[in-house]
């Protein structure tokens, strides 16, 4: 069992991240081996919440060029996160009235 902020690395920041929260989920991105049980457990550890589901995705590296070198970007695991109705993440939601005003 790893800390939990060891689980979660950075919560990720995108229109559809946003767009989700509306709907009471949160995305993370979590390190590549921590199952979902543990990520369930980091989030409701570290934020003081309940965790209803979690759905967790392998983001695959992307071929990338500079000049003439070909690369790739690194591959990462995110998960979403849905909460119990009513709840939200204080974080996200101070984010979320700032931008709305």
């Amino acid at each position: 069992m790893q800390s939990a902020y060891d689980v979660i690395i950075r919560p990720v920041v995108s229109e559809r991240s946003y767009e989700l929260m509306e709907q009471g989920k949160y995305t993370f991105e979590v390190a590549k081996k921590a199952p979902k049980e543990e990520i369930a457990e980091a989030v409701e550890k570290l934020f003081n919440v309940h965790v209803v589901k979690v759905n967790t995705i392998n983001v695959r590296g992307k071929a990338k060029r500079v000049r003439y070198q070909v690369g790739m970007t690194r591959s990462w695991k995110k998960a979403i996160v849905t909460l119990a109705p009513g709840e939200q993440i204080e974080i996200f939601a101070t984010q979320q009235q700032a931008d709305a005003e």
